[in-house]
């Protein structure tokens, strides 16, 4: 009969927000669980787990030559690689339902030696490099297992963990490695779960089981204890810790923090055969360039040289010349500077400021514990918490190799007894329809015994010696014993661990190529912010200005009335020349009030007739150039319009750090900035003369200080409007050049008849004042 019922009677009701919860904290438990943050106890998470497992099972492990000799030398390894697509097929086919992708990018992590301090894939094959090139794909690569992923899954057939069917009930995994290698702060893991995150970096094995060890022999060990042995991260592309032990241990000791690392510049090589500190090379002629063999940790080579050759390209390094990079298997970058004459430590500062020559690794220990509850944990208490498993490991051991003894005295018991009575064994089973009845009824066999007895060959007859059954039956016994007080003894367990860890210690010991630290720790002050004028090398130049706006800069202070200094285009003449320095800011005044910044450095060489400056600078078409100066650190400028409005300027707030200028004055309408004069630092007054020849002097404190505006009113007039203005020190007196090109120079001493209060008329100058109202 058909059902007619309507579909809509199956929905529930349910408010929206309590629907939208319960399925947005399934999918948060989910990504922290089981795909974010790895577990405590083997550090992985459950995509490497698997992936480690499949390889397992596929016989991918190591072989062929001892464990020290496989972790020294992993080409001695004799198992054959296997295509890495047949891995990530059997992972998302029995274990792992995701994308291909994502489980073979796991795969090529595992391989990168650039990426695991230890890492526990060996790959062949293009499996990318530290340039940030991707790897090949899956069906051109091979990969097989490391040794230290054969010590991280050693035990696994001894029941030392628990297993766990997979997704979809065919098959089995294991629920967490038993291995002694302690992965979790070896390789470091980083990802991002919902609401939280981990970053791990790698550590030394060596240091890590000897903190362990520490752990062992005194439960109570302090932290500081612990940082006596584990330094600092060991990253596995080297390079220098430079932050100072009590960060270091600060970070460790709550779970959270950060490492800033820097790059190693390599001990060079001169042109001589000679080797010399600190990555200088020196060559021919005085000159010499950086070397860097190291650099940060998860920072890609080729991004790296970018940004250096960026500063280049865009001269915000100008003491740098160029970059290359000659690396082949090891790093090598070469930095060339601008000369010979730049300073090292300034070169080097500037490069960890400005690029990813130091960088800052965070520390965020949040992990799963053995409850697969995420905390954020100390360096203390995760060496504990493994620990505590590794003794759990070491205890369901020994059980589970004393639940084989049991099973094996049983049958030596069964084999001793067949032995004795052999002839009447051989009768039973000859004569009786039941024989495994019948023994175990006259010779008190349990059916596992008889069962083993008459599932024996004839061949094995001739084994069934009694010395040799009762031999191994002794040895067994005396095993059991052992293992018996192994287990109900918590401190046999501490020493068969740390036994077991120094075994494992061996293979990865700082005396060898591999176990070595590659990190170095040497605490350094933060890099200093150096200023622009110290990465110029400083030359003398002249700066010459011409009518039409042509600048250029010629070396050397030149001879300023000099014809060949002075040359210009026809048609052209000479406006403003000084002398100054490359590492000199310039001021350029428009008279629409804004000043611009112009860096002595970047003008255009003497050798032609220079540019425009307004090739170099966003100038105002209409505006025409008033002033051209060097800009003096800490002085003042007396800025005044032709309305005769006027104030005092700091020349660090006239400044501009763009091409576009500053807006100084705020001129009135049909006026224009006019004077812009150096403040002397003796000076106390200003004189001002206006258009109509009238002259007034007054106190230098009577003009206010301000970064822009308009100013107060210097100088009143009736028509016409200010000429010139100028600060000087009223007991100097004022001077002025006599007409005539005779060079003489007069000085007006007292300068009290003109000296009244801003804002006046004025008077009409001293005699002999110069007739262009000029000072």
């Amino acid at each position: 009969m058909t059902d007619f019922r309507d579909p809509f009677d199956a929905i529930k009701d349910h408010p929206f927000d309590d629907a939208l919860s319960q399925r947005y904290l399934v999918y948060a438990l989910s990504t922290i669980t089981a795909r974010s943050l790895p577990d405590l106890r083997d550090g992985l998470k459950p995509v490497h787990r698997r992936l480690l497992w499949a390889m397992r099972l596929l016989r991918m492990e190591p072989g062929g030559a001892s464990p020290d000799v496989l972790v020294a030398n992993p080409a001695r390894n004799t198992t054959a690689y296997k295509k890495c697509a047949r891995v990530v097929g059997d992972v998302i086919g029995k274990y792992h339902p995701h994308g291909d992708t994502s489980v073979y990018d796991a795969m090529v992590r595992l391989a990168q030696d650039f990426s695991l301090r230890t890492p526990l894939v060996d790959g062949q094959g293009n499996f990318g490099n530290i340039d940030g090139d991707n790897a090949a794909a899956m069906r051109y690569t091979e990969a097989r297992l490391t040794q230290a992923a054969a010590d991280l899954m050693a035990g696994l057939d001894e029941g030392t963990v628990d297993f766990r069917p997979t997704y979809n009930g065919e098959d089995e995994e294991p629920e967490v490695f038993p291995g002694l290698f302690p992965n979790l702060l070896a390789n470091g893991a980083s990802g991002i779960a919902v609401g939280m995150a981990t970053s791990i970096p790698p550590h030394n094995v060596a240091e890590l089981i000897d903190a362990a060890s520490l752990l062992i022999e005194n439960p109570d060990a302090e932290h500081a204890d612990l940082m006596q042995i584990v330094r600092g991260p060991d990253f596995p592309t080297g390079g220098v810790l430079v932050d100072s032990a009590a960060i270091i241990s600060e970070a460790y000791r709550t779970g959270r923090g950060s490492f800033r690392t820097r790059a190693r510049f390599s001990n060079g090589r001169n042109e001589d055969g000679s080797w010399e500190a600190d990555g200088i090379e020196k060559l021919s002629g005085g000159m010499w360039q950086l070397v860097i063999s190291e650099i940060p940790y998860q920072v890609q080579k080729s991004k790296l040289i970018e940004q250096i050759a960026a500063l280049i390209n865009e001269k915000k390094l100008p003491i740098l010349e160029d970059v290359r990079d000659e690396s082949d298997e090891t790093i090598r970058i070469v930095i060339v500077p601008k000369s010979r004459n730049v300073s090292v430590d300034i070169l080097k500062d500037s490069l960890f400021r400005l690029t990813d020559l130091e960088n800052r690794f965070p520390l965020n220990l949040n992990v799963l514990d053995a409850t697969r509850t995420p905390r954020v944990m100390g360096l203390k208490p995760v060496l504990v918490e493994w620990l505590k498993h590794q003794i759990d490991v070491l205890v369901r051991r020994t059980q589970h190799r004393l639940e084989k003894i049991a099973a094996r005295l049983e049958l030596l018991d069964g084999y001793i007894i067949a032995y004795l009575n052999l002839d009447r064994v051989i009768e039973i089973i000859r004569t009786e329809d039941e024989p495994k009845e019948v023994m175990m009824a006259e010779f008190q066999l349990t059916d596992r015994q008889a069962e083993a007895i008459l599932n024996m060959r004839l061949r094995s007859l001739r084994r069934l010696e009694e010395m040799e059954l009762r031999r191994e039956h002794s040895e067994l016994l005396k095993e059991r014993e052992e293992l018996t007080r192994l287990v109900e003894s918590p401190a046999r367990q501490r020493t068969r661990l740390k036994k077991d860890l120094a075994d494992l210690r061996k293979r990865y010991s700082p005396d060898t190529e591999f176990g070595r630290r590659r990190t170095l720790v040497e605490e350094a002050a933060p890099a200093r912010e150096i200023p622009l004028e110290a990465m110029i090398e400083k030359e003398p130049i002249t700066v010459i200005l011409s009518e039409r706006g042509w600048i250029r800069a010629m070396s050397g202070h030149r001879d300023l009335a000099s014809a060949d200094t002075l040359k210009f285009k026809e048609g052209d003449g000479p406006m403003i020349a000084f002398h100054a320095q490359t590492t000199d800011k310039l001021l350029l005044a428009s008279e629409t009030g804004r000043i611009f910044t112009l860096g002595a450095d970047k003008l255009p060489g003497g050798r032609g007739f220079g540019d425009p400056v307004r090739s170099l600078v966003d100038m105002d078409g209409t505006g025409q150039i008033v002033a051209l100066m060097p800009a003096k650190t800490g002085g003042e400028l007396l800025l005044a319009s032709s309305d005769g409005r006027g104030f005092v300027a700091a020349v660090a707030d006239v400044i501009a750090e763009t091409r576009k200028g500053k807006q100084v004055v705020n001129v009135r309408t049909g006026a224009k900035l006019s004077v812009v004069h150096p403040i002397a630092p003796e000076a106390d007054s200003v004189a001002v003369v206006g258009e109509n020849r009238k002259l007034l002097v007054f106190s230098l404190i009577e003009m206010p200080r301000m970064a822009r505006g308009q100013g107060v009113q210097m100088q009143r007039y009736r028509d016409g409007g200010l000429s010139d203005a100028i600060a000087f020190r009223l007991s100097d007196g004022l001077s002025w050049t006599m007409g005539g090109g005779t060079g003489r120079t007069r000085t007006e001493a007292d300068m009290t008849p003109w000296r009244v209060a801003r804002g006046a008329a004025g008077r009409m100058p001293p005699t002999g004042f110069p007739r262009d109202n000029r000072f």
